[in-house]
């Protein structure tokens, strides 16, 4: 009797094993914030095909599926991929090979790292360079090009600023792109001293000589966004959002993308140009499993740092100015009438109040009431008080960056004083708008870290911890929400939210495991928060 009982028991346990579900990875004993709807914190999942098949306790995941790749997180948090949801990924990849101007203290230091990229790298026919500000140079003055007059006479030169929205060209760039003493262009400015020119472009006059500088082989492509994309994965990031690319720039990415030479995920907002249109309104959006072209980038007005975004009334510390519109705002109003018959959906960077209050009416004439268009606001960094309801009457997406905050709280009051400043960098009161509010870096002009944009949105200080008591804290957002914001909400802004951005079955199986727990450490332990792995459909890629 006894024998046969045994052998029932093992006819039952070698059936139970054999009705185990086979998976390709299983990881168990994590802290696993799924981000799902209600914000379930589980402790396993099971990946199938490079997608999630099932979440829950442990033993449950254990009991139904095997795996011969098992991932223990050993108690450690895991979250969903982390997702940029207004970033430059080609550009910062191509940065990462120019000369680095970021942290300058003044313009001596950035010259004499030019210098030394020029002569480490003699074969360049241009130097490019970027990060200069000049709100950190003594005096806070724009620097001219006297010195790399002096220093490269045959060689051009192009040196942008930190936010992209101002550069510093040589007499031999300017030379090449035919640019003359006191020449006027829309939506720019070409500056001059003395009655010739002092280098600096701002806005649309920079394009001027970026357009001339020649186009960069698929080889070159390959160099920037394979590193990119390592910087990128070891910072947790698997879905990037790049704002602003000419089809040229997309038909690389989709080269390489399919080649298996580049697997970031991303998702692409074509720049506001009619050779983009020629190539996609008739066509539609563009999609694979790591590419989604959808969106469309216009740009209203500036920086405020450059004191190019459009205000509604002069800049405190430059009377009589007020900024300017890139383009008229007859511009964007036939966009948007081009759009709103399309699948495209119409993301417009606007800094200013001015330049917001103009996108906002345009968006809001067109979408008519509550919709499922996403039309979306790239920074919508300085809004009118009487301009806030404009976003959920019509459900325009604000998409802001929180380490602007944290960056330019150091001189954002000289510049438009307390009273605008209230408006500024409001992002509780935008989340309130719709619900929701997608969060980015904006990065090569912020550091690519999410973990930075998580630690600014919460706490609102930078990474020296200042100020003390936390910026504007009024408009600071709570753990939970910056989890969203850079993980299921930055999915929704580019319609990815039922691939990715959250931890849940049939959804791709892009995670990060952190050694810390950003939800529950101290404020002065989340930016020490390293990433321990990160996987990207099921596969490790970090």
């Amino acid at each position: 009797m006894r024998k046969i009982v045994w052998l029932v028991c093992l006819v039952f346990v070698i059936s139970s094993c054999g009705s185990k579900q086979k998976a390709d990875m299983i990881l168990v004993n994590g802290k696993v914030y799924t981000v799902d709807s209600s914000f379930v914190i589980a402790e396993a999942f099971a990946v199938k095909d490079g997608k999630i098949v099932a979440v829950g306790k442990s033993e449950d995941i254990k009991g139904k599926y095997e795996s011969d790749n098992m991932v223990d997180a050993g108690g450690k948090a895991v979250y969903p991929g982390f997702i940029d949801a207004h970033a430059h990924f080609v550009g910062y990849g191509r940065g990462l090979f120019e000369v680095n101007l970021y942290d300058c203290k003044d313009w001596n230091e950035a010259l004499e790292r030019i210098k030394a990229f020029a002569k480490d790298h003699p074969q360049e026919t241009w130097i490019r360079g970027r990060g200069w500000d000049q709100n950190k140079f003594p005096g806070g003055t724009y620097p001219d090009n006297v010195e790399l007059n002096k220093l490269f006479g045959d060689k051009p030169v192009l040196l942008q600023r930190v936010d992209g929205h101002a550069a510093i060209a040589n007499a031999k760039a300017l030379e090449l792109a035919g640019i003359k003493p006191q020449q006027q262009i829309d939506g720019g400015a070409i500056e001059t001293k003395d009655g010739m020119l002092s280098g600096l472009l701002i806005d649309n006059a920079v394009e001027l000589v970026t357009r001339i500088i020649p186009t960069p082989s698929i080889g070159e492509y390959e160099k920037w966004l394979t590193a990119a994309q390592k910087n990128c994965f070891a910072q947790g990031l698997t879905t990037i959002t790049d704002c602003g690319l000419m089809y040229g720039d997309v038909n690389k990415i989709d080269s390489l993308q399919q080649a298996g030479k580049l697997l970031m995920r991303l998702y692409v907002m074509l720049s506001d140009d009619t050779a983009n249109y020629n190539r996609y309104l008739a066509k539609g959006p563009y999609k694979t499993d790591r590419l989604f072209v959808k969106g469309i980038k216009a740009y209203a007005d500036g920086a405020l740092g450059s004191r190019g975004a459009c205000l509604l009334a002069p800049y405190n510390d430059k009377p009589g100015w007020s900024g300017f519109l890139l383009s008229p705002a007859s511009h964007f109003d036939s966009l948007a009438q081009m759009l709103i018959n399309t699948e495209f959906q119409l993301c417009t960077h606007a800094i200013g109040d001015s330049g917001n209050r103009v996108v906002l009416g345009i968006y809001n004439k067109y979408l008519k009431g509550i919709n499922d268009r996403r039309w979306r606001i790239e920074h919508a960094q300085v809004v009118n008080e009487n301009d806030f309801g404009m976003f959920g009457k019509t459900s325009v997406i604000p998409s802001v960056q929180t380490t602007h905050a944290t960056s330019d709280m150091y001189w954002a009051k000289d510049r438009i004083g307390e009273q605008r400043l209230k408006g500024g960098y409001a992002y509780k009161q935008l989340l309130q708008q719709n619900g929701w509010l997608p969060l980015g870096t904006d990065f090569p002009v912020e550091d690519i870290s999410p973990v930075k944009t998580f630690y600014a949105a919460v706490f609102r200080k930078d990474g020296k911890g200042y100020p003390a008591g936390g910026f504007q804290m009024e408009n600071a957002l709570t753990r939970e929400q910056a989890l969203r914001g850079i993980t299921i909400w930055a999915a929704k802004a580019d319609f990815l939210e039922k691939e990715v951005g959250s931890i849940e079955a049939g959804k791709k199986a892009d995670f990060v495991i952190m050694d810390r727990d950003l939800m529950t450490v101290a404020d002065g332990e989340v930016l020490g928060a390293k990433v321990v792995g990160t996987w990207l459909g099921g596969k490790k890629v970090y």
